[in-house]
């Protein structure tokens, strides 16, 4: 298998949560995989910290890590906490909200 871009070194465990740090007031994003079937990213949101709605034209999947979120997903609010996972389906408006800090994996499928 071709390593693609990223950060993730490949035949190296690691623990996830460690990778990213947690910023006061914001949100922090690091892509660990990046090949053109999809995405591997890993984020963190202070608490009350959030990403507004908003489409993807492809299926996500969220892994929460630590903490706990409140994910929207075609106006339906889901509680998530740490690992807790939902599918964000492709086309369909989604939001996130930290409801205390909290860490996710974000794995986007492309094809």
């Amino acid at each position: 298998m071709k390593q693609g871009e990223g950060t993730l070194e490949p035949a190296k465990v690691v623990e996830l949560a460690s990778l990213v740090d947690y910023a006061e007031g914001a949100v922090v994003s690091r892509t660990l995989v990046k090949q053109p079937a999809g995405t591997v990213t890993l984020f963190s949101f202070d608490r009350g910290q959030a990403l507004s709605e908003h489409t993807a034209p492809f299926d996500a999947l969220v892994l929460v890590l630590e903490g706990e979120a409140e994910i929207t997903i075609g106006g339906e609010p889901f509680k998530l906490k740490a690992g807790e996972a939902i599918l964000m389906p492709a086309g369909v408006a989604h939001a996130v909200s930290a409801s205390s800090r909290f860490k996710m994996l974000l794995v986007m499928v492309r094809s």
